[in-house]
């Protein structure tokens, strides 16, 4: 009987293990709860109307649709029983002779989930149609609000205000391309409002932008974001979040639109097993990625703490272990290292060398054709970087379709500087007026 393998999670993780073993003696059986898999690094990109959802997400039996091997299901695990092995699921439970936990994170609101509600975070491709919609909808409300001819000039810009909570790579992507979307995008579509007065404001904690960054490249950025006209707030701690905005350092700050990105938490893999966690949740894993005590249950990406040995690409290695960021890369190869481990126990053969990282560096995009680039060995910001980040994130997209129809929209948009995903459906509206809304076909 072939070994089954369970791989909870359709992230890059999990979704580059299933392909490594699609070939392999087991039965595989990916659990995720969507359908699909999804290119997060380009999420923002929907949330700001320049992508629509399908080009940046594949179903899942789509990918796996000619592995006969591999069963998906659509489901939300609720538990793992280590002893039985058995994953657990709402309405039945999986067997599994060897268990890959790819579950990915979420955001941390630091004890206030209660905000969650008024200030979304991109995490799923429903979260990013939200905030397009909230994003859109600011705008629509300020223009009915100064076409009224009543209101105040402070009402106005209230509406236009954009809080970004959290200066990482997702903040700052986000606050780079609001600035462009409200400056060029949307500058001549509205008749009682100029767009291009919109406050886009991003508040960190720390001391700097872009913390896990060179502080070089971090200050290069902070200077394209202010010629963006983007308002940056280092050092200063965002304390209430409401409906009518934040508090920041007891400064109350009016905003229509609040949006949080300062800080991700672990799945509670850990919790199910009872296994040793880090600060942040993830299973501290052995050198192999299997999770202590368990030598069949794996946990990689961002539902484990790895520190590994590193080699740029240039093949010069580290000289002290790294502790993996939680991005695509360290995922892609843990999840292959662990099928690799996996397929060589089934066949008897010795184990492979621990897992060691093949540091590929980072990239992140501040603005239309301005990105930065950190290699390890040579880092740039600027045009160049900008076309690096773009050829290696739709290298990395899944099937030739997505890639042919985001190379066309982002062709059309980067010579028109148009976006074309910028309708909602109306439900936020909807909502804010009481349920009162009339419709024309």
């Amino acid at each position: 009987m072939a070994s089954r393998v369970v791989i909870v999670g359709g992230g890059f993780g999990g979704l580059y293990a299933a392909r490594a073993l699609a070939k392999a003696p087991v039965r595989i059986t990916l659990i995720d709860r969507h359908n699909y898999h999804l290119f997060r690094p380009m999420l923002y990109q929907v949330a700001t109307g320049l992508l629509a959802d399908d080009e940046i997400a594949r179903a899942l039996r789509t990918i796996f649709s000619a592995n006969k091997n591999v069963d998906v299901l659509m489901g939300e695990v609720k538990g793992v029983d280590a002893a039985r092995r058995f994953v657990q699921l709402d309405q039945f439970d999986v067997p599994y002779d060897y268990l890959i936990l790819a579950t990915g994170i979420r955001y941390n609101y630091f004890g206030h989930d209660d905000w969650r509600t008024v200030a979304p975070g991109l995490e799923a491709l429903e979260e990013a149609d939200e905030i397009r919609d909230k994003i859109l909808l600011a705008f629509e409300r300020a223009e009915k609000l100064a076409a009224t001819g009543e209101a105040t000039r402070e009402a106005v810009c209230a509406l236009m205000t954009f809080v970004l909570v959290g200066a990482g790579t997702v903040g700052v992507e986000m606050a780079g391309t609001l600035a462009e979307m409200s400056r060029i995008t949307l500058r001549n579509d509205f008749r009682h409002i100029d767009p291009s007065e919109a406050q886009i404001l991003l508040y960190e904690a720390a001391d700097r932008i872009l913390p896990p960054y060179p502080a070089s490249l971090a200050a290069k950025a902070q200077r394209h974001l202010e010629t963006l006209g983007v308002k940056i707030f280092t050092k200063t701690r965002v304390t209430e979040v409401d409906e009518q905005g934040i508090v920041a350092d007891g400064h109350r700050v009016l905003a229509g639109t609040v949006l949080w990105g300062a800080g991700v938490l672990a799945s509670p893999a850990g919790q199910w097993l009872g296994a040793k966690v880090d600060r942040s949740g993830k299973i501290i894993v052995n050198s192999d990625l299997s999770v202590p005590g368990h030598p069949e249950i794996f946990a990689i990406g961002d539902t484990a703490h790895v520190v590994a040995p590193a080699r740029n690409l240039l093949g010069m290695k580290n000289k002290k272990p790294m502790t993996m960021p939680g991005v695509a890369q360290p995922a892609i190869q843990e999840g292959e290292y662990v099928a690799r481990l996996i397929r060589r126990r089934i066949a008897d053969k010795p184990a492979p060398p621990p897992f060691s990282y093949k540091d590929k560096g980072d990239l992140a995009i501040v603005g239309r054709a301005y990105a930065l680039a950190d290699l390890r060995f040579v880092r740039f910001a600027g045009f160049l970087a900008w076309v690096v980040w773009a050829a290696v994130h739709i290298y990395f997209l899944i099937g030739f379709t997505n890639r042919f129809l985001v190379m066309v929209r982002w062709g059309f948009a980067f010579l028109t500087k148009r976006r074309q995903a910028l309708i909602f459906p109306g439900q936020l509206e909807k909502r804010d007026d009481g349920g009162a809304s009339t419709s024309s076909a």
